[in-house]
Parts: C-alpha cells; structure tokens; sequence
C-alpha cells in the first residue's frame, strides 16, 4: 500500500518536520480565517469566498508586511519577490519550498540567484489556504487548519488539468454542514478530495477510511493530514499503511471498491455528481475527475444510493450530495421530481432527500462549463454546450436536481417491530417513521449547520417508533414555532393558518382547522388523548376517522420539530 508521500506534480509529505516548520510560520503570521479577514476587510474577504480576487488585490497593494506576501502569494497566486516570501516563512529557504512541490521559481527569474533583491521571483504552485470552525460549531476548542489544492481557474488561467484537486468549494462546506457530528467508531469518506470531510470527521469518529480515484488527490489529502497534525489530534503513527490500526487509511479505488466487505457507522461522501455527455471511446483521462462520475446520467449518484447500504452497520447513516434527473413525463405533477430517486431506494432502508435546488438543462450545461473554465474558446465552448444538450435530450430530461441525501439502516429490532400503517400510524395508535423513505423540497435558506436539525429530527423518529403510543403524553409547541392567520376582509373566521419554524429546516405548515386548535392548546397540560377527544366532541365529529386522521398529522408535527414532548 503507497503512502501518497511523494506523488508527480503534487505537494510532498515524506518529511514531516518541514510541514511542522510550515505550520509554525503560517501560524505565526497568523495566516488563519479571522487573520485573512481582518487583513483584507470585509468587503474584499467576501468576494474572495466568490473567488473574485481584485478587491483583494487593491486593498494589499504596495503593502509589504509578511501576512500580505502570502496572501498574495498562495490567494491570489501574485508573483512575489522571493526574499518576501523567505522573510514571511522564515524557518524554511526558497528551495526547501519549491522542493515540497507549494512555491515555484516564475519563468525567466532565477529562484536561487544570490541577487534575489533584483531577480528573484516565484509564484504559488498550489492553492494554500486557511480552514476552520468555531468552537461552538463542533465543540472544543477553535480550529485553525490549513488546506492544500490545486490552483482554480480564477487564479491560473486556462482550463483546469483533468485531474484537478479541487479545494474548499461551496458543495464540500454544505456537506460539512449537513453532516450530523456525533460520536461513531468507524467512519468513511468516499471521493475525499483534498480531505476537507476527512478533518471534521476525526474530531467524532475513532478511525477513518478516505477513499478517491485519484492518486493526486490522495497526495494532497495525506499532505494536509501531516500540516494540520496537531489541530486533528494526530500522531506520527495515525496515518502510516506500516502501523496495525492507523486512526486514518487512505486508500486508492473507485467508490466503494477499497472498502469492499467492511461496515461503518457514518459514511459521508461528495462524489463526482456532476451530469456531463460520455462520447463512445471516451477515456478516463478525459474527464474531470473532482466532478464527472464517469457514467450516463444521474448514474453515478444512483449507484452509491443503493450500494451504501450494504456498508452500513446496523444503526448506521450515509450522508451525501447528489444530482438527479427530472424527465420530461415527470415533470409538471407535485413532486415529480423524486420519481427517479425514489426507485434507487432498496428494501428495509430509510431514506431522506431533500431537493436544495432544480435547474433546466440549459442553466446546467452553463454552470459546469464555466466551472472548468471551458468558456475561452467560443467554438469548443459552443460545442460542448450542444453535447450537454444533445446528451440531456437522448433521456429526455426536462431539469436536474441538487440536494442532500441520508440513507439510514435501522436497527434489527426496528425492522422487526415496524407496523405499516396510515399516515405513519399504525392501528394502536404508534408513530412509525424509523425506515419510511422521504422526499422534500426546500429550496429557501435553512439555518446552518443544518446537521444537528437532521439529527434532531432522527431523534424525534426514534421516541415516536419506541412509543406503542403517544395519546398519553403531554406536549409543547416548539420555541421557534409562530402562527399566522389569514382571512379575507369581513370574514368572520380565517381562510390559512400557517406554522412556521423561525430555526432549523425553516418550514412552513398549512394547518387544518382541527389542527390548529390542537397546537393553540399544546402548553403541556392535557395529553394527546385528552386534546383530541376535546376536539372531537367541540366540532362534533365522534368519528374514528376524524381521531386517527388528526393523531397522524399531530405525529408528523412531532417528527418535524413543531410540537417537543413536555
């Protein structure tokens, strides 16, 4: 098994005293999230997380201090004086940089001239930057980490290699947010990039598998494991292939193939999502690794949806990001957008997607386009737009959607006990969610980090599954929760009366008559029971249908956070 130390054309690892050295100088310059920040200001800092760099640009001109060199150096990827850079990162010379594979001479100047002052250029050859989350987000201390990848293309012109690492882009930070952060044994990142699932995942699980298809990719994630070993809580002994049990294996493979026959208790992933045209004969070098699956379609995410399961341990949760396909016979009914997905979904597998976003086919074509910066040439760019169109119409497929998934295989004695029924009720009056599969569309801004909402609402299902029943308990309305009513002027009663949750997933709930007055008096006094017989005999409806119906839809603002337990 290779160590990823020393990999061709990416950052080396096979002296871990120099990333030691490395990280005690950008420590130094306070090279860090709050330091960046406070060094451009807030205006330039955020456009820079919009990969615009020119206000950035203007606000470090003419300004010489060490934190601004590199900053323009491995941010911006200026060319810097060397003598800058050796001032800022003192405890390692030029060529001991441009031998680690993150500082390169800039052609036509000479990096190891004795007249730096005058000749002496060199440039950034790979994209370094500062990573972290507070205190509160994940308990603990602050986290200060630095992240390696490879250059983009708002700092290197042309279009990106194929095997391009990407860095900390949005679609890894939503992962990270809706990623539900408790204590596991075994963990598992699938397509692990450049590691940024891999650094939350050590800070909850006791060992980690990082798998990719990339051997570079590996190269850059081993890097910043050994330059971030400290904040990770990682000893020398964590991550080698010689020790018996390394807290981190990196293994090199296609999906789930390096972990073929293991279990895990979480496993996170990011795949390579992205829908993108396959032509007949087409290599594997041809494809942008970071992001094209490789497969037809919607392919690639549908695979790990019903493969996951079978690495699961029991109890165990998959969380990842994924694009689906929305076909034209589809498109238009309530919903429509789940039809594909809802077929991947195996047997005794409970299953969660919500849909963030859904784009036509034209809109997608454009964003993956400009996202490989293959918009510089018209005519190739012309081309591969008529691909992306050509390829969405052989499936006719009228949009593509983007979101999360969790998969979940519940424990035996779950499946055993579970009792479909109506409504998620069964006919002793028990809540059932535990492996119900569900489709939802959220497409306004939720409350980030959304994970611990997600495990929140897990923990819901699990009181609600253990209960035979709920009419004896008392319950509140939630903290967060307001209610709205509307009516037509004159009217005497309104029209909607709206639930809405002020935090978490933000939703809104369209409320029954019946319903509404439960939640008006859910101040923990009266039990489930005891507020819908008062309810039955005020609107005079004795019937069963009338108690059942109402007791599934108070099960359901129970799962979904409205109503708590006293």
């Amino acid at each position: 098994m290779t160590d990823f130390s020393t990999v061709p054309d990416a950052p080396r690892s096979d002296i871990p005293d120099l990333l030691t050295a490395l990280a005690a100088d950008l420590l130094a310059l306070d090279y860090t999230v709050d330091g960046v920040a406070e060094l451009l200001g807030e205006e330039a800092h955020q456009a820079l997380g919009r990969d615009q760099t020119v206000p950035a640009a203007l606000v470090l001109h003419g300004r010489a201090e060490p934190l601004a060199a590199v900053v323009r150096l491995w941010l911006l990827a200026h060319s810097i004086p060397a003598e800058e850079v050796a001032a800022a990162l003192p405890s390692l010379d030029i060529k001991t940089l441009t031998t680690m594979g993150i500082v390169e001479a800039v052609p036509g100047t000479d990096s190891t001239s004795k007249n730096m002052k005058t000749t002496a250029m060199v440039r950034a050859a790979i994209d370094l930057r500062p990573y972290g989350w507070p205190a509160a987000e994940e308990g603990g201390e602050d986290t200060n980490l630095w992240v390696a990848s490879d250059l983009g293309a708002h700092q290197r012109p042309g279009v990106l290699r194929h095997d391009h690492v990407l860095g900390i882009g949005q679609a890894s930070l939503t992962l990270a947010q809706g990623t539900i952060r408790r204590p596991v044994d075994r963990a598992l990142d699938v397509g692990t990039g450049c590691g940024i699932q891999l650094f939350h995942l050590l800070h909850h699980a006791k060992t980690v598998v990082a798998t990719d298809i990339s051997v570079r990719a590996l190269a850059f994630t081993r890097f910043n494991l050994l330059l971030n070993a400290p904040a990770l809580g990682l000893g020398p002994a964590d991550f080698e292939p010689s020790t018996a049990n390394p807290r981190v294996s990196l293994r090199l493979g296609s999906l789930l193939e390096p972990v073929a026959g293991e279990s895990f208790d979480l496993v996170v992933s990011n795949p390579p999502f992205v829908i993108t045209p396959r032509h007949g004969g087409e290599r594997s070098t041809e494809q942008f690794t970071y992001r094209d699956g490789g497969l037809a379609g919607d392919a690639i995410v549908e695979s790990l949806v019903r493969e996951l399961p079978s690495i699961l341990a029991p109890g165990g949760t998959a969380q990842m990001l994924g694009n689906w396909e929305v076909t034209k016979d589809d498109a238009g009914a309530p919903g429509a957008w789940s039809a594909r997905p809802r077929q991947w979904v195996g047997e005794g597998v409970q299953a969660w997607f919500i849909q963030r976003e859904q784009v036509s086919p034209g809109s997608y074509a454009e964003t993956w386009l400009q996202d490989a910066s293959q918009g510089r040439d018209s005519d190739a760019y012309a081309a591969a737009y008529e691909d992306y169109m050509l390829d969405f119409a052989s499936r006719n497929v009228a949009g593509v959607g983007f979101g999360y998934i969790l998969l979940r295989r519940p424990e035996a004695a779950v499946l055993e006990s579970r009792v479909q029924g109506v409504a998620g009720m069964d006919a002793a009056h028990g809540c059932k969610f535990s492996t119900d599969t569900r489709f939802e569309e959220i497409l306004y801004p939720v409350e980030q980090p959304v994970g611990p909402h997600l495990a929140a609402t897990l923990d819901r299902e699990a009181w609600l599954d253990a209960r035979e029943s709920i009419l004896d308990e008392l319950l509140v309305v939630a903290g967060d929760v307001t209610e709205e009513r509307h009516q037509r002027p004159g009217a005497e009663h309104p029209g909607v009366i709206l639930l809405r949750q002020g935090a978490g997933l933000r939703r809104t709930n369209l409320l029954s008559t019946e319903l509404a007055g439960f939640v008006s008096a859910s101040d923990g006094d009266l039990t489930v029971g005891q507020l819908i017989g008062a309810l039955a005999a005020l609107l005079e409806r004795p019937d069963d249908e009338f108690s059942e119906s109402l007791y599934g839809e108070v099960c359901n603002l129970v799962r979904d956070g409205f109503l708590l337990p006293a």
